[in-house]
């Protein structure tokens, strides 16, 4: 008898979002008998047998032991076993209705996506897709007692799932589950098209260029449980990504919905937080579910503080912590992360970040004056408003604007004053700050103006060399070298007059000190040799230059 075949190419909706696990082509075949054909059911019982058979065979050759695909193949004489391990019937709990010691049906356990990726990843070509095939075919045959996941029997529709590499996966599934979850399959499979069934054969999806069948079967796994919130705890973030863009393009709106109450609540590492906020974004889902997901890496700009009130809340926490150890640890890591929001638009201001400043210098005036004063109350404060301004001082560098705070620190003459009234031992830290400025200027790290660098060294010189030896001793970490340096560099930078007055001075201090003076040597070499060396030569030029001008008269 003549056989007529309809074909019905449906692709997925425009207006979902088309994504990698997205169909590309999925082609719907039936076949109608002709009404003087023989008995349909003869050729559904026939499809339903084959399809049958062909399942038991393969079932039979699992249960002989080939469970593991990487494992060599067991001697030919090996039987099956009467009975599951205990591990099989934990790995294959029901998912829609729990029985206690139910069997697995056909001896099959299902492999996890972690127990294999690894494996497949390293293996040749054709092994791998061999690897692959057996894989699926493992995962569709792992269905649980209860569930009608690929049951050949009831199912209505079987379903080919077809990768660009040629890998292809078959099973059974029905109608009536795949309309009552999917908008998709509801339009596409309809009851006009049910109507057309009668007395017909199985119908025929075929779902080609598929990137990951897994993720496919994982999704319409799904339709067949009752709680999918707990069947989807088995799964990883990269997995429930997968499946939630398959679902969105299928229109599953309960998968939908499981996948984003997961991803809500799941944690994320950092890697994949990208990976969210990119698919949520590009899917565009409708409802807040997406919503709340992207909150933990968003604000709302109805709620939120704006991003310098935050920093100035986040430095304030920081200089006015308790707890030193903890401080110093806390400086560490808003340093860095402040260094890496250098390059963005939603940094510190410069005059929010001089107001702080002001705040701490301001502490440490009165707390200073008052120590002078012989009122030593709060003489712990000197050292802790010091670390602070050293700490600002840093942040002012890395954002090239700490010419204003030299200049600030310079006209503190009150404070330079009342240095020698003050016990080293709760003064020496101010020195820290005075040493930071003298190696930003050594490092060209900070350019300010001359009147500034004559001021800077008139104001706190002194003073620095008074404290040096408890610097040395008191400050862990100190480079005394990389101090040594920047001083010198610093001095050089001033006309050749202050130049030999300072490094004059200081050659006799260090004479009296030794190592609890600063060594300015190189610095002090370096000013010998341009005012001697080169004042030598330029005087021999001069002194050439008259004799060839007087030969040139007498001639």
């Amino acid at each position: 008898m003549p056989t007529h075949s309809v074909t019905d190419a449906a692709a997925i909706p425009t207006s979902l979002p088309r994504t990698p696990f997205s169909p590309t082509d999925l082609k719907i075949r039936h076949s109608l008998a002709a009404a003087e054909s023989c008995s349909d059911s003869n050729f559904l019982t026939g499809a339903q047998e084959n399809f049958s058979n062909s399942l038991s065979k393969f079932n039979s050759t699992l249960t002989a032991g080939l469970l593991n695909p990487m494992s060599p193949p067991p001697p030919v004489a090996d039987k099956a076993r009467s009975s599951p391990t205990l591990f099989e019937m934990m790995a294959n709990e029901p998912d829609c209705h729990a029985r206690t010691g139910a069997v697995v049906q056909n001896g099959v356990v299902p492999v996890q996506p972690h127990q294999s990726s690894k494996l497949y990843s390293i293996l040749p070509p054709p092994d791998k897709k061999a690897f692959i095939q057996q894989r699926l075919t493992d995962l569709v045959g792992s269905r649980s007692p209860g569930n009608q996941f690929n049951d050949t029997v009831s199912a209505d529709v079987k379903l080919t799932l077809s990768s660009k590499d040629g890998i292809t996966i078959s099973l059974s599934v029905h109608r009536q589950i795949l309309v009552a979850h999917s908008r998709f399959f509801a339009l596409k499979l309809n009851e006009r098209w049910a109507q057309q069934q009668v007395n017909s054969g199985p119908y025929l999806v075929e779902i080609a260029d598929c990137d990951d069948i897994e993720v496919y079967i994982e999704t319409l796994r799904l339709m067949y449980s009752q709680d999918l919130r707990r069947k989807l705890m088995k799964e990883d973030v990269p997995r429930v990504l997968g499946i939630l863009k398959v679902s969105a393009a299928i229109r599953f709106d309960a998968g939908v919905l499981s996948c984003l109450e997961y991803l809500e609540a799941a944690p994320w590492a950092e890697e994949e937080e990208a990976n969210v906020a990119s698919l949520l974004s590009e899917l565009q889902l409708e409802g807040s579910g997406a919503t709340e997901v992207l909150k933990r890496v968003s604000f709302d700009p109805v709620d939120a503080m704006g991003h310098e009130e935050v920093l100035i809340q986040l430095l304030q926490v920081v200089l006015e912590g308790k707890d030193e150890k903890a401080r110093k640890e806390m400086k560490t890591m808003v340093t860095k992360m402040l260094r890496e929001n250098l390059s963005r638009k939603n940094d510190l201001r410069k005059e929010t970040l001089y107001a702080v400043c002001d705040a701490c210098l301001s502490s440490l005036h009165s707390h200073f004056l008052q120590a002078a004063e012989g009122e030593m109350q709060d003489v712990a404060q000197i050292a802790r408003e010091s670390d602070n301004l050293h700490w600002l001082l840093d942040i002012l560098i890395d954002r090239q604007i700490a010419e204003e705070f030299l200049k600030m620190w310079a006209s503190l003459s009150d404070l330079s004053e009342a240095h020698s009234k003050v016990p080293a031992l709760y003064r020496y830290e101010i020195s820290r700050v005075t040493a930071r400025l003298f190696i930003g200027i050594g490092k060209g790290q900070i350019l300010a103006s001359r009147q500034a660098r004559c001021l800077l060294l008139q104001t706190w010189l002194v003073p620095f060399y008074d404290d040096f030896r408890w610097m040395r001793r008191g400050s862990r970490g100190l480079d005394r070298h990389l101090i040594e340096d920047g001083l010198s560099n610093t001095i050089l930078t001033l006309p050749m007059s202050w130049q030999q007055e300072i490094l004059l001075s200081w050659l006799q201090r260090f004479l009296d000190l030794g190592d609890d003076c600063p060594n300015i040597q190189r610095g002090f070499e370096v000013w010998w040799r341009r005012a001697f060396w080169q004042r030598k030569e330029e005087l021999e030029k001069q002194s050439q230059m008259r004799i060839m001008a007087a030969n040139g008269d007498h001639s």
